[in-house]
């Protein structure tokens, strides 16, 4: 019986990366806690010496005494991490992949709720797992050491990019970007959709499209 749950796992997980979709036995960006430089929108600065992104929504996780709290995004304009910096577009905390011109894609990873609980249904194992209702490092440390004892179930994780076009953030969608775009960027955002290794979650082709609305 345990070799047949470890087979269907085994098979998820391989299907999870066949999709190009990632997978993380964490509910955080980063193995172990580190330091940040916060900015806040009331203009203040805090020096946190153990913080962290947390999977579940992109928002900032940091610790206080011998308890583990999550920050309100909206009272966030920016994380700064030894090697990545974060900043607040809409409700989540995205890291700039990199720029073309005045111009940017961000990336927010976040948990894949929908094939999460694909996963759990297929294994009864570990159908008392709930993520909605992590909101503290005791839960993230229950579920890390439970996770482990039913033949280390990874969770999988989706990229939410968004580019920023003069100022503006626009959510990485083509129903969001034909809304955004006038019609000549239109035309030429469809040119790079029709090259045959285009794809919405490989960064070389959304950056193609940064690149070729400023032509």
């Amino acid at each position: 019986m345990k070799k047949l749950v470890l087979l269907s796992t085994m098979l998820m997980l391989a299907a999870f990366k066949s999709a190009a979709q990632e997978v993380t036995p964490q509910l955080t960006v980063f193995p172990e806690f580190r330091p940040a430089t916060v900015y806040l929108s009331d203009g203040k600065k805090l020096d946190i010496p153990m913080a962290n992104i947390f999977l579940k929504n992109s928002s900032l996780l940091y610790i206080s005494g011998e308890l583990t709290k999550e920050v309100d995004t909206k009272n966030l304009m920016r994380v700064d991490f030894k090697d990545r910096i974060y900043f607040r577009i809409d409700s989540v905390l995205a890291y700039q992949v990199d720029t073309i011109g005045a111009n940017a894609l961000f990336c927010a990873k976040v948990l894949d709720l929908k094939a999460y609980r694909q996963l759990i249904a297929n294994n009864s194992n570990i159908t008392n797992l709930d993520i909605n209702d992590l909101t503290t490092m005791n839960m993230l440390q229950y579920t890390t050491i439970d996770i482990n004892d039913v033949n280390d179930i990874h969770f999988p994780v989706i990229p939410l990019y968004y580019y920023r076009i003069n100022d503006q953030f626009v959510l990485v969608h083509e129903r969001n970007l034909k809304r955004f775009f006038n019609k000549e960027n239109r035309r030429r955002m469809e040119s790079v959709m029709n090259l045959p290794d285009f794809s919405w979650t490989d960064e070389k082709s959304l950056l193609k499209i940064l690149e070729i609305i400023q032509q």
